[in-house]
């Protein structure tokens, strides 16, 4: 079976991102290379929650239920699981602390 993910990043301002991906460890990878307009423009580096589910309907509605969410709604989950915040991918992944750098916010 195939995994799909909904997951919450955000940066040092708290920001906060919800997205969906069937590979978790690329697309939190992706993020951290600012490989998109948004992540590049609001630099989200911290994975501060995920869940997993099976089913890729569950998982699309989970997104849209969150992403409609206050942001202290947000806040209320994540804390709920993640009380200080941390950034989950190191340990998640097995990544070392500053292996993906930030690119710097493009000049206009």
């Amino acid at each position: 079976m195939r995994s799909y993910y909904v997951y919450v990043m955000t940066n040092r301002s708290g920001t906060l991102y919800t997205g969906f991906s069937n590979n978790l460890e690329r697309r939190v990878g992706e993020h951290r290379e600012s490989m998109s307009a948004f992540t590049s423009r609001y630099r989200l580096v911290k994975l501060v929650f995920y869940e997993v589910t099976e089913d890729v309907w569950a998982a699309i509605r989970r997104e849209k239920e969150i992403k409609g969410w206050t942001r202290a709604k947000k806040l209320a989950l994540i804390r709920e699981r993640n009380p200080a915040m941390r950034d989950l991918a190191p340990q998640l992944f097995g990544w070392r602390a500053g292996q993906f750098s930030v690119a710097a916010k493009p000049s206009r």
